[in-house]
Parts: C-alpha cells; structure tokens; sequence
C-alpha cells in the first residue's frame, strides 16, 4: 500500500505527538483529517498545511461524538486508510489518591477513545477493499508500569493488548495493526507533571533528554508505509533506552 497520497486520520493533533503525526503525514503528500476535542488547536495544526489537512473536532472519550468524526470525514474527505489514535490524557499523582471519577476519564480517552475509533472507522476501511494501516500510541508505563501513573498504566497496556487483538481479526483484511509506546516526551502533557518527576525521569533516560514528538512520529510514519507492509501486531518503544522491555 502507497501511502502517498491517501488519507490519514490522527486524533490527538493538535499537539504534542499526534500534531507532529499529522504534519509528518502532510510533509510526504498524505491527505490528514486533524481531530482533537480542542478544535482551535486542531485548526492551528490544519493551518500549517491547509491544503493537505483538515480539522475536525473529536472527544475520543464519548462513541457518538467519534460517530460525528466519522460521518464527517466520510462525507467531507473520503474514506481513511490510515488511522492513528494519538489522543491521551494523564494526571500524575499516587494510585490512592485516584477517584472512581479520575479513573473513569483515564480510561476513557486513553483505552475507550482507541476503541472508539477503530470501531468507527475500520467498517468502512474493510469495505473500501484497499487495504490500510491502524497505528496506536500507548506508552512504555503500559509496558513496564509507572509509579504515579498506574491507572494510566493499565489503560495503555489494554492499548497493547487491543492492537495484538486487533491485529489478528483485521490480517484477513490486508489491514495491518501496530503500536508506538513513548518514554518521556517533550509535550504539554509531560510538561504538567510534578518539577521534581520530570528531572527524575531526564536523568534516568540514557540519552539525556526528552524525545522530541517528531522522533515519536517517525515509527508511527514507518508503521503506515510499504516497508512495514508485513508487520502486525507489533509494540515499538521509543524511549532514548529507558525502557528496554523484552
């Protein structure tokens, strides 16, 4: 499958990782639908490659809203054959201290959303009979855990387990499933956390520094092209060695 050319949608651009996936799409000549429940930022992203991208507003947390995206993609752009859920959202702080209404939102947008999503729009990818790529940002607190971060943990780590599934109902398909999990990341959601968790966490990457959201969206690129045409079900960290997860 040749990706240029054909469309990509990303959730979660209109920052961070998902808005450096969008502009990388943009960049090699994909047409991309930018969704994001902050629909300004969205529209910031679009206003980069105008012709190439536009904004849609989404809350991945909430199935009709995603149906929305869904509907107006179809009928405004066309059919995607490449779909990246890049929506998340954390708050650090002690598992203890965790509400059933703060768990409820966790889960909600960072495993609900990527279930939302696929369930809307790979329907129309498998009638399309073209083929197509489904890309899932978890997190390596999915593959290792996190202190601080465990509710988001599990959420990220039923991410793995939805692209392993996925991956094996969709091959009969020619639809391939995969998934990108960043370490620490220069974004606004690692920019919230606690002063004292974030130079923790620089000093503990062998490299240094954080990951900048482009070097996260290089795999998320590679898992949409011809070269990884035969690739499925596979889990790739992008963490400067900080997790180095069999």
């Amino acid at each position: 499958m040749n990706t240029r050319g054909r469309l990509a949608v990303v959730t979660g651009a209109g920052s961070g990782i998902g808005r450096a996936v969008a502009l990388a799409f943009a960049a090699q000549g994909d047409r991309v639908v930018a969704a994001d429940i902050d629909e300004a930022a969205a529209g910031a992203t679009a206003e980069e490659q105008p012709e190439l991208i536009t904004a849609l507003p989404v809350d991945v947390a909430d199935p009709a809203r995603v149906e929305v995206l869904r509907n107006r993609t179809h009928a405004e752009v066309g059919v995607p054959t490449i779909v990246v859920n890049a929506a998340g959202w954390d708050r650090t702080d002690q598992f203890l201290n965790a509400t059933p209404e703060f768990a409820a939102k966790v889960v909600a947008i960072n495993y609900l959303g990527p279930v939302h999503v696929c369930g809307a729009f790979l329907p129309g990818m498998i009638d399309a009979r073209a083929g197509g790529r489904v890309v899932n940002l978890a997190s390596d607190a999915g593959r290792v855990g996190s202190a601080g971060e465990s509710i988001y943990a599990g959420a990220k780590g039923g991410v793995i387990a939805l692209t392993k599934s996925l991956a094996r109902e969709m091959a009969r398909h020619q639809i391939t499933v995969n998934c990108v999990c960043p370490g620490p990341t220069d974004t606004p959601l690692f920019h919230a956390q606690p002063e004292k968790l974030k130079e923790a966490l620089v000093k503990a990457i062998p490299f240094r520094r954080l990951a900048r959201p482009e070097e996260v969206a290089a795999p998320v690129l590679f898992f949409a092209s011809d070269a990884a045409s035969f690739i499925t079900g596979q889990v790739i960290s992008v963490s400067g060695g900080l997790t180095m997860a069999g």
